[in-house]
């Protein structure tokens, strides 16, 4: 089974991840953030996908929150179990958790 072996944040608002087999992920904040797998995310990701393309033919801009327009930054990451970690972020959410094998997925769904 893979494992973090160090979690740190980078300067340039990234997540860094050396994994036990040796690889080393860095995940920006925003790509985290975007990928949160809790259901409330996933919901509101699938009615983003159908309002942009609403956004799209009516030539609208959405309008951001004072906490979306501000940069994210992850505060914290606290294990959840064996196989993952709940991550608290600048802009209130953190009922997200992120296995293991979702969070080094997010490596190589940004490399294809």
């Amino acid at each position: 089974m893979l494992y973090p072996i160090e979690l740190a944040k980078t300067d340039d608002r990234q997540l860094l991840i050396r994994w036990s087999d040796g690889l080393e992920q860095r995940i920006p904040f925003r790509v985290l953030r975007e990928a949160c797998p809790c259901a409330t995310c996933r919901e509101k990701a699938e009615g983003k996908s159908r309002s942009a393309q609403t956004i799209e033919r009516r030539g609208n801009l959405p309008i951001l929150s004072p906490a979306e327009a501000r940069p994210l930054d992850v505060l914290s990451m606290r294990p959840a179990g064996n196989y993952g970690y709940h991550v608290d972020y600048s802009d209130g959410h953190a009922t997200g958790i992120y296995t293991f094998e979702y969070l080094r997925s997010l490596t190589e769904a940004q490399d294809a």
